[in-house]
């Protein structure tokens, strides 16, 4: 049975986009229906979470309303992301008064955030799962349904669940966590105190899932990590480095990503593994947050903006069609217009295909938490749409470089607004919209497509 769960992935304006990931399940017993926020990471945590529950004769479910257990799986990287979920409770409360006994979660990073002052809120929730407690979710359900709450949030030096299988998305991608957590604690992160400290899955439990997911016929796979490229088996001497050449090898006729990256350690062997590989795609998401190299130690970020730029330069040097994208934060702490301007002139200097921009927004626990908040809502605001305009420029005037080119394309299906045509993605992570009113291409498919006009953010073509 093919069934449809909804995920909600993070648009640059910060709002929260529905996307639709399609689930297998044939077991029979209560239906657990599953709402995903944020990264990419916790889209691959609810494959982890209903891989467990299936184990566990629990069936997954697309349709809320035969639902008997309701499961959202947090973000909580910024105060935007939790509102929403506060919002989407009260939404809930209309299928509790329909079904006395529904049981309604709370997993992930706002779990282990907020912890205790999250059972019963709305009167509604009765379950409470960190991310590295997801292996006690089943036997949480089955305690709520008994009429008791529970909570578990205790975070883990080693837990990296490599041995659940993830109940995995049908189609064209996936995603596979090689790590969790994170070491480096930049000031205003909340993800070391959700998520733990780093540590690295085993270096075969990673290819050996890379090469299965080649077998069930995904064309592409995400290695994901919060610092993806700190990944290290120590028992393996294994690196991101050789992990990333090992993965090109073991599938070469799959295409291979990765994030997020730290510009810390971007190494030279890295970059040198992208270029010498065709089947790792030319794209890297490289955040540097601010262009003020007092702004970025006061983040905590261990790099400065002249250590950026030449990483940049070597991507730039070895990879010459590399695209890259890029995180901002604007209105940290104390910063003035200049460090505003730097970060403008950083934009200018590197020109991004693209770029995740946020309004900063303080989180407790976090040492930036500490301090004053003294950059105002209006100046923020009118900072981030400097930052956004002049992003959206410097995309337009690189996609429009892109006329005339050819484009290896994975096609990934129908766009949303024409059924004639079809949307697929580039190796550099662009997506491309072509006509496909004949029906001739499939979704999977790999085809070329020379690009005939564009968008700041869409390349539009026609099949060679």
């Amino acid at each position: 049975m093919q069934i449809d769960i909804p995920v909600l992935s993070k648009r640059t304006n910060g709002d929260l986009e529905t996307h639709s990931t399609k689930y297998k399940s044939e077991s029979k017993g209560r239906n657990v229906y599953i709402e995903t926020y944020g990264c990419q990471m916790n889209v691959n945590d609810s494959e982890i979470v209903a891989g467990i529950l299936q184990q566990s004769g629990y069936s997954i479910t697309d349709m809320i309303e035969k639902s008997d257990v309701i499961l959202l799986n947090t973000c909580s990287v910024r105060d935007n992301a939790e509102v929403k979920i506060e919002k989407r409770l009260q939404h809930l409360r209309h299928y509790r008064k329909k079904k006395s006994k529904l049981v309604v979660g709370i997993l992930g990073c706002m779990a282990e955030r907020l912890r205790g002052q999250l059972i019963g809120k709305q009167d509604l929730v009765s379950i409470v799962v960190g991310p590295d407690e997801y292996r006690k979710v089943p036997q949480l359900i089955d305690q709520a349904i008994g009429g008791e709450m529970g909570i578990a949030v205790k975070l883990s030096k080693v837990e990296t669940y490599d041995d659940i299988i993830p109940l995995r998305t049908e189609g064209v991608s996936s995603w596979l966590s090689i790590m969790r957590g994170c070491d480096k604690f930049c000031t205003y992160c909340v993800v070391p105190y959700t998520r733990g400290r780093e540590r690295s899955k085993p270096f075969t439990s990673v290819i050996k899932e890379v090469v299965q997911l080649y077998e069930q016929g995904f064309k592409e796979v995400t290695l994901l990590g919060q610092n993806v490229n700190s990944y290290s088996d120590i028992e393996s001497k294994v690196d991101f480095a050789k992990l990333l050449e090992e993965c090109a090898k073991a599938v070469p006729e799959m295409r291979i990503r990765y994030t997020t990256s730290h510009p810390y350690d971007m190494t030279n062997e890295l970059i040198e593994t992208m270029a010498n590989y065709k089947n790792i795609c030319n794209y890297i998401h490289l955040p540097v947050q601010s262009g003020s190299d007092r702004i970025l130690q006061l983040m905590n970020r261990h790099y400065s903006v002249e250590h950026y730029i030449e990483r940049m330069n070597k991507i730039k040097e070895l990879i010459p069609n590399c695209a890259t994208s890029t995180d901002i934060i604007s209105g940290f702490p104390t910063e003035t217009e200049e460090d505003h301007k730097q970060t403008l002139e950083l934009m200018e200097i590197v020109r991004y295909d693209g770029a995740y921009m946020f309004n900063y927004s303080p989180r407790s626990k976090t040492k930036a938490y500490m301090m004053d908040d003294d950059v105002s809502d209006d100046t923020k605001k009118r900072r981030l749409n400097e930052i956004i305009e002049l992003q959206n420029k410097i995309a337009a005037e690189i996609n429009r470089n892109e006329h005339g080119l050819i484009h290896e394309v994975l096609v990934e299906g129908p766009s949303k607004k024409n059924q004639n045509e079809w949307q697929g993605r580039s190796d550099t992570n662009k997506v491309v919209i072509f006509d496909n009113s004949d029906g001739l291409i499939k979704t999977g498919d790999v085809v070329k497509c020379k690009i005939n006009n564009s968008t700041s953010a869409t390349l539009f073509g026609s099949i060679v």
